[in-house]
């Protein structure tokens, strides 16, 4: 099997795959888990995410499978995650301990759904349909390094933000994590029933 790196194919799927996502617009959020005690290690996430995203590109639909789910299912599961950590922001309440080893928020609900979650899933796979195979893992490399800058940083990025602006990015983007929760609940859960 040749290989068929192509510049523009990488750049192209990276920006995609950034836009989807959207660490840097997951700051606040990632922040506001930090705040309640949740650890998160940068190199685990990224590397965890890493595994999750190659894991789902060559098995996914067939991992799912598996369990008897289907993508739309899975993609519902994901908003309902979304949908806590949302409220949880704007109500500033906590509905989700932080009960993994040590206190870590590394792999729920940093890897998933926040990083590896069902949207960026979903556009992993349909991305094989128009890149190739190895230019798609090279820009999902890229943007696992963009990771485990923003995540490695977060002491850094609060300090030049201040808690002013923190809780108030926390509050915007609690409401448009909370958006984006039901519109991936409500065109998922329709599609389950019209199948």
């Amino acid at each position: 099997m040749q290989l068929e790196f192509s510049f523009k194919e990488i750049i192209s799927a990276f920006m995609v795959l950034f836009a989807i996502i959207d660490i840097t617009g997951s700051i606040p959020v990632i922040l506001d888990i930090k705040s309640k005690g949740g650890k998160v290690q940068a190199f685990p996430a990224a590397v965890g995410s890493f595994v999750v995203f190659v894991l789902f590109l060559f098995a996914g639909e067939g991992l799912l499978s598996l369990f008897g789910v289907d993508i739309r299912s899975f993609a519902v599961a994901g908003s309902l995650v979304i949908f806590v950590l949302a409220v949880e922001m704007i109500m500033g309440i906590e509905l989700m301990k932080n009960d993994g080893p040590d206190g870590s928020a590394t792999f729920v609900p940093i890897i998933f759904p926040l990083i590896a979650g069902a949207g960026t899933l979903t556009t992993l796979l349909s991305m094989r349909a128009e890149y190739h195979l190895e230019n798609i893992i090279v820009a999902v490399v890229l943007n696992m390094i963009v990771v485990f800058l923003v995540l490695s940083n977060l002491d850094r990025i609060e300090k030049i933000l201040g808690r002013g602006l923190i809780y108030v990015l926390r509050k915007f983007f609690g409401i448009i994590l909370l958006a984006i929760a039901v519109k991936l609940f409500a065109s998922n859960f329709m599609q389950l029933f019209a199948d």
